[in-house]
């Protein structure tokens, strides 16, 4: 198993390291020791592998992530799995704002806390956050899935498209174009398969989660929303 000491090597070898991996690599886990919130820390992985970072990383860390499983043991800086693709990051700590933001694809998962905008314009990836989010999350959202076990600050999924939002704490207000919608078993389905994904197997109950989309009264102009643009 690789391991690479961030006290004496720098965030670029690492990921120029990263980046030469084959996709047959037979280096398949790797662990970070000292991250000590460096920014941009596995920025870029495209190879399927696992990565173990001991500590705090900076901003953007496992930004446009695809195919690797990132586990940070700490918290992250703004923009952590930025434009991701797919695979997992996993925050064992709070993140910072802009979490998953314009992310694709994959699952991003914080055990705590998430700052302001988080998942903002997310085009397909899958969030799921054990505790609350600030402000202006799930802004602009396209597509994909933003999980809250906790609850979500102001303006929540303002001008949201097609993402799907699951709240099971208390809403603070919703942005433009953004309503509540009644759950249908399929959505419960759809839930429980992420949250499975996430890996609450069991004892959680996708009924206690309330969904919120979008009203589509913004997708095209209309003189009577102008005060809403």
């Amino acid at each position: 198993m690789p391991v690479v000491d961030l006290a004496w090597q720098s965030v670029r070898e690492l990921n120029a390291a990263l980046h030469r991996l084959a996709a047959e690599t037979n280096e398949t886990l790797w662990e970070i020791a000292n991250p000590n919130g460096k920014h941009a820390i596995v920025a870029g992985v495209d190879a399927p592998i696992g990565i173990e970072i001991k500590g705090h990383v900076g901003y953007y860390c496992a930004g446009m992530n695809k195919q690797a499983s990132v586990r940070i043991h700490g918290n992250a800086g703004t923009g952590v799995a930025e434009n991701m693709m797919s695979g997992t990051v996993h925050v064992m700590g709070d993140v910072s704002q802009s979490a998953g933001a314009t992310g694709h694809g994959g699952l991003l998962i914080v055990d705590g806390n998430a700052a302001a905008r988080c998942g903002i314009s997310m085009k397909g990836i899958d969030i799921v956050v054990k505790g609350s989010i600030g402000a202006m999350s799930a802004f602009m959202a396209q597509a994909g899935n933003l999980v809250v076990f906790g609850d979500a600050g102001d303006a929540l999924g303002d001008s949201i498209y097609e993402a799907t939002i699951f709240v099971r704490g208390n809403v603070k207000s919703l942005g433009a174009d953004c309503i509540e919608r009644p759950m249908t078993e399929q959505d419960r389905t759809r839930l429980a398969d992420l949250l499975g994904r996430a890996g609450f197997r069991d004892g959680v109950d996708p009924g206690a989660f309330r969904m919120y989309g979008s009203a589509r009264r913004l997708y095209h102009f209309h003189i009577d929303n102008v005060s809403s643009y």
